[in-house]
């Protein structure tokens, strides 16, 4: 059986270029990347020297600290859904596939509407048009998904992004992959220390995005869990090296620098692969 491919994100704070991590990412054995939207003359120059290294760039990750404004701020929600439109466009421009999406963020307001919904139809439709998958990735605010999945569930090009991470401390009492498995093409796999508030309060500063094996992820179990909803995609894994206010986990990796993290990153996603793959010949 062929080895299923694995993916890095760009990650923050290495002390690096780009270019220099892309090619520290293909040196240590990963199949591709993806980035995050931003100024197109840049992204067109990783694009191109990833192509040269024989890396797929699989996805763009579209901004979301506005999005919330889609549902809930009627004179600033044009400027977030042209927001979005954009990074579809880019997407389009750059021949890459699949655009990663929040729907939500927040974690205060729990009242999807028709605003939002309408929105979120009108950039589906001009992602079809442009011949671009969006994957709606599980965040906070699992109503906004849920209205938006439901709404768009017979437009084609409307996917289902899974974070592992957030599977963990945003979603830690729904099975997002049972929920929305049917419409996988996409994954944002990472680790975390799960909902640390002993209330069981949810905050972004759970949201670790640790190497895998480094926090309380089940592996086995969770690449079980995509092997059944029948993805044949590659394995994408979305960390960071930055530790988040008032925590110190992630500090260690920055302390490891550049090469001997991507090469460590690239040796836990391997692991992972293999576990994926054993569990598809089951």
């Amino acid at each position: 059986m062929k080895k299923t491919k694995t993916a890095l994100g760009l990650v923050g704070g290495l002390g690096i270029s780009n270019e220099e991590q892309l090619t520290l990412i293909a040196k240590n054995g990963f199949d591709g990347y993806f980035l995050s939207h931003g100024d197109i003359s840049e992204l067109k120059r990783l694009k191109a020297h990833g192509d040269t290294l024989g890396l797929e760039l699989g996805s763009i990750h579209a901004p979301f600290l506005r999005v919330d404004r889609l549902w809930h701020s009627p004179e600033s929600a044009a400027d977030a859904e042209n927001e979005l439109i954009s990074c579809v466009h880019t997407c389009a421009e750059l021949e890459v596939p699949i655009m990663v999406s929040h729907v939500f963020i927040g974690f205060d307001r729990h009242e999807p509407n028709l605003s939002g919904i309408s929105a979120f139809e009108r950039i589906a439709r001009e992602a079809a048009k442009c011949g671009v998958q969006i994957a709606f990735e599980n965040t906070e605010g699992e109503e906004y998904l849920e209205a938006v999945i439901a709404h768009l569930r017979r437009a084609p090009n409307v996917g289902f992004c899974y974070d592992t991470g957030h599977a963990i401390c945003y979603n830690p009492n729904t099975d997002m992959l049972s929920r929305y498995g049917d419409r996988l093409i996409y994954t944002h796999i990472n680790d975390n220390l799960g909902v640390s508030d002993a209330a069981g309060n949810i905050t972004w500063l759970d949201d670790l995005h640790l190497l895998p094996f480094d926090g309380v992820l089940d592996v086995e179990k969770c690449m079980s869990g995509i092997v059944k909803t029948g993805f044949e995609g590659t394995l994408s894994f979305e960390l960071s090296v930055k530790s988040k206010p008032g925590r110190s986990e992630n500090d260690r990796y920055a302390e490891m620098g550049a090469e001997k993290y991507i090469a460590e990153a690239f040796l836990r996603a391997d692991r992972v692969r293999e576990i994926f793959d054993r569990e598809k010949q089951k």
